[in-house]
């Protein structure tokens, strides 16, 4: 069944508990196949039932805003980043005031000596109250109202204990300020000794200040992905005729449609060039370091920079199907995907909350019974110390951190990749590139360039022009590289091209076909002797002497009789040997699989540094190949590009496919290169590892943050050495906790690819 994929912004949310309730809300409509939550991205990927009624998206908007949350249809790249810049500078004022009025609310707390009375109250206190109000009941008010709607959806997140903690310490305070005039309140109010404004205005600020640096953070990380979304222009210069031109919104260009761009403009949409040559800037698309030069003919891409001339362009795409819309896209799916062990966090984020509460409730009632015969109380008072030790467990804990630690990763992997034409599909491919231990690579088209010309010919019964021109005709169905260079030597030689009938395909062998009564075949050995060609021996040395070149040969006969053959040698890449050593270098046993001759196959391994070569291997026994690679146990890694390789990318642990390959191919694959070029291959494998390496390390580090903090914050020491933890010191630790995590994924902006 097909599902249909909606995608909303969610507004409000602060946590992995809150992840899980708006997927919890989504996830009721019956319209709902799946739902994905991304924290970072603030945004919501829902698939429904290919029978979902148009009234669906707007029926789960609502549900999701009686939840507590904001929800909308996507807005424009530009308004969505506005939104987000104009919260990351409320959230800095909120905590600015926080942090301003916290240095005079402690000193009055905690230094000052006794500054008299005020209508019956101590000035001291009443001053230390007066500054905690406008942090309490504006600085905080986000706190007060998210917490409110969280519990009456019957949930509870992060801002549930920021509050609970800060107006059990507000309300404390403020009736120990009344209590100086009102000895009529209860005892234990009369008679308490401490206040903790200044724990409020701290926990506020620190928390507020955190938020702050994270929201920074994300916006940082989603730099990348906005950065592409700004490169297409939003209007393009249409020619009307041959003078006229107009500017004319991208959206509204068709297929087919001519298009001038000037020089220092980038271009609007995907197209080919037209009587006109020009200096291209790719790197924005491609993280190419170098213009590439393109003339009439060549397939020029939106988002990239005429760097000289005016040229022309036909397109070949509208605006929805371009490569760089194609990548945003990609992108943002990879950045809506959740790894199995994410999941698992958002489960510990749903009970997180209520178990805190339970933990703080208990230790506080267990220090108010034995708090008072303690010698080394610091407060002097059961009471006191049990709500001292509350508010700081409510304050230390925080989902917030383990929320972010995997998401924020995979959006600031997945566009540091995207900038550098690393396309990766999703969070499962990172998870298994990392696990991989054999890296399969296709030979024609991935070591080599891919573009094989015809070096020679060895005529042994015909004339050039014969042999070529049966070979043209055979080979003019055919997509294999092979083929485009015989027809382009043939047509170099000559224009003539025989009829020849019921031509068909023999996979991994050549083609055949029937002329003039007779069959006639261009293709590998194995295809000669198929058709009854049978080779003598000085012949067969001649053949070995020629593929120890590592050349590939394609041989032409008529009947059983032999016309010749050709040599065709395709350059290899420059890149090919350092790709394979750094492969090398990460672990990995490197393989060659190709249809191409053991001779030949191993003298192109040999030269870039493969060790294990599997040679003539038909299209369809790729997949068995891959297959046998994995029986030992090891993960297996495929690279390829063509139409022969897409079963083999789909069966592989992790398939990555060259982006000049066929869409089956990138359809099939987890990772797409924008270039073809092994380097970047590796590349994508050392970024997988790379994103997985923070991934691991936030997790460890907000996992060991709450089991060590949460009981420092209860009072599993005071016994022992006397450490309380004041919720100052809390609140710092847990704003601490969220900023290290995204801190520590941001590292990634800085990785580079690797350098030929």
């Amino acid at each position: 069944m097909s599902q249909d994929l909606m995608r909303l912004d969610i507004q409000g949310m602060t946590c992995a508990a809150c992840v899980s309730s708006v997927e919890m809300i989504v996830n009721k409509h019956e319209s709902v196949k799946a739902v994905n939550v991304n924290l970072p991205l603030n945004s919501a990927a829902i698939q429904l039932h290919n029978n979902a009624p148009e009234s669906a998206t707007e029926e789960i908007i609502q549900k999701i805003k009686q939840g507590g949350f904001g929800a909308s249809r996507p807005k424009q790249s530009k308004d969505r980043r506005s939104i987000l810049e104009q919260h990351v500078s409320l959230e800095g004022r909120k905590a600015a005031l926080a942090l301003i009025l916290a240095l005079p609310t402690i000193y009055l707390t905690m230094f000052a000596d006794d500054l008299g009375d005020f209508s019956g109250f101590d000035l001291r206190l009443l001053l230390a109250a007066i500054m905690t109000i406008p942090v309490y009941f504006w600085s905080g008010f986000g706190f007060i109202t998210r917490a409110w709607k969280s519990i009456r959806r019957g949930g509870a997140n992060m801002d549930v204990l920021i509050h609970l903690g800060t107006s059990v310490a507000f309300i404390w305070s403020c009736g120990v300020v009344l209590a100086g005039k009102y000895d009529s309140l209860p005892n234990v109010l009369v008679n308490a000794e401490h206040v903790f404004f200044d724990g409020v205005v701290f926990i506020i600020g620190f928390v507020l200040l955190g938020n702050y640096l994270e929201s920074a953070a994300k916006l940082k990380a989603t730099d990348a992905i906005h950065s592409l979304m700004q490169l297409q222009p939003n209007q393009a210069r249409v020619v009307a005729d041959d003078e006229f031109t107009e500017m004319v919104d991208v959206a509204l260009v068709k297929v087919g449609t001519l298009v001038k761009i000037k020089t220092g403009e980038t271009i609007p949409i995907d197209g080919i060039l037209e009587d006109c040559k020009a200096s291209i800037d790719q790197s924005t698309i491609t993280g190419e370091a170098y213009p590439v030069r393109k003339s009439s003919g060549d397939e020029v891409y939106g988002g990239t920079i005429v760097l000289d001339g005016t040229v022309l362009l036909r397109t070949n795409k509208v605006a929805e199907d371009t490569l760089l819309a194609n990548i945003i896209s990609m992108v943002e799916d990879a950045q809506s995907g959740k790894a199995p062990i994410q999941r698992l966090v958002d489960k510990i984020s749903a009970i997180f909350v209520p178990v805190v509460i339970i933990l703080a409730l208990v230790s506080g009632l267990f220090w108010a019974t034995f708090g008072h015969d303690m010698i080394d109380n610091p407060m002097n008072s059961g009471y006191e110390l049990a709500l001292m030790v509350i508010i700081s467990t409510l304050v230390i804990a925080c989902p917030c951190a383990l929320g972010l630690a995997t998401p924020i990763a995979l959006v600031i992997g997945t566009s540091v990749g995207a900038q550098n034409g690393l396309l990766i599909k999703g969070i499962d491919a990172l998870e298994s590139v990392n696990r991989c231990k054999v890296m399969v690579v296709d030979k024609t088209g991935t070591v080599t360039m891919g573009r094989p010309r015809v070096s020679h010919i060895e005529i042994i019964d015909c004339e050039v022009k014969e042999i070529l021109s049966i070979a043209a005709a055979l080979e003019q169905e055919s997509v294999h590289p092979l083929a485009s260079a015989i027809i382009t030597s043939w047509a170099n030689v000559t224009s003539d091209r025989p009829e020849i009938n019921d031509i068909q395909t023999m996979p991994g062998m050549g083609m055949v076909g029937e002329y003039s009564g007779q069959v006639v075949a261009a293709g590998n050995l194995a295809l000669m002797v198929e058709v009854g060609v049978e080779l003598d021996s000085e012949m067969k040395q001649r053949i070995t002497k020629s593929t120890k070149k590592g050349i590939s040969i394609v041989f032409v006969c008529q009947g059983t009789k032999l016309l010749g053959w050709m040599e065709l040698s395709d350059r290899i890449r420059d890149s090919s040997k350092i790709a394979v050593k750094r492969a090398k270098q990460l672990g990995l046993e490197v393989v060659m699989l190709t249809g191409d001759n053991q001779v030949s196959a191993e003298s192109i391994a040999n030269q870039v540094g493969i060790d294990r070569v599997i040679s003539g291997v038909k299209p369809n026994e790729k997949a068995e190949q891959i297959k046998s690679l994995q029986s030992s146990g090891d993960k297996v890694i495929m690279i390829g590009d063509g139409i022969n390789d897409a079963a083999a990318l789909s069966i592989a642990d992790v398939g990555i496919a060259m982006g000049a390959g066929s869409d089956i191919a990138l359809d099939a694959a987890d990772f797409v290169l924008i270039r073809n070029d092994l380097i970047d291959a590796v590349s994508s494998i050392e970024l997988g590892n790379a994103t997985m390496r923070r991934i691991r390390s936030n997790l460890g580090w907000a996992f060991s943050y709450n089991v060590i903090g949460i009981p420092l914050a209860m009072g599993l020491l005071l016994p022992f050495t006397g450490f309380l933890l004041p919720p100052a010191y809390a609140a710092a630790a847990m704003s601490l906790s969220s900023v290290s995590v995204v801190g520590n994924s941001l590292i990634l902006r800085w990785w580079r690819p690797i350098a030929e």
